[in-house]
């Protein structure tokens, strides 16, 4: 079986710690995990499901440019990658309290970007149970792929990680 690509970024923080868990609810064997530091559209062309990990900080932070995030790097390469064949699932990390009008609007920015690039996006998540005011993750009434809020919910991961890779895991 052909082996699950995890992109993931920044290293050492919470979106590494989820694509870990995300792995490990998948089974570790089957995953590549790859820091999109290290990243290529090479690494990318390997994989035909690719699941991203990205979090998200305010959008004053989104609209600056800095060229030593990760994901300011990968995302060009991202932007010009043909993703037609691939199934793409996303996680991303939020603050529904400091960023409510904001919440994980980077897995909206990436997903939009996929499919542009014709990439088919699955693990779609229901709004309910999440407290925010507004997201660009929302794409018909639906988070695009799977919030997580380690800031003030990280007592809810395990169990969103577990029903999300299960669901995910059906149709993946």
């Amino acid at each position: 079986m052909e082996k699950i690509a995890i992109f993931f970024g920044p290293l050492n923080g919470s979106v590494h710690r989820i694509a870990k868990l995300v792995a490990s609810k998948i089974g570790s064997e089957k995953v590549d995990l790859i820091h999109i530091a290290e990243a290529s559209s090479a690494d990318l062309e390997k994989y035909s499901r690719i699941i991203f990990g990205i979090s998200t900080v305010g959008k004053d932070t989104w609209q600056q440019k800095f060229d030593n995030i990760d994901w300011t790097k990968f995302f060009p390469i991202v932007a010009s990658f043909n993703f037609t064949g691939k199934k793409i699932a996303l996680f991303g990390l939020g603050d529904h309290i400091t960023y409510a009008y904001h919440f994980v609007d980077a897995i909206g920015l990436l997903g939009k970007t996929i499919k542009s690039q014709g990439g088919e996006i699955f693990g779609k998540v229901s709004t309910e149970g999440y407290t925010f005011q507004d997201s660009e993750a929302i794409i018909e009434g639906k988070f695009i792929g799977l919030p997580i809020d380690e800031d003030f919910e990280p007592e809810l991961t395990e169990k969103r990680v577990s029903v999300w890779v299960n669901s995910l895991m059906k149709d993946f």
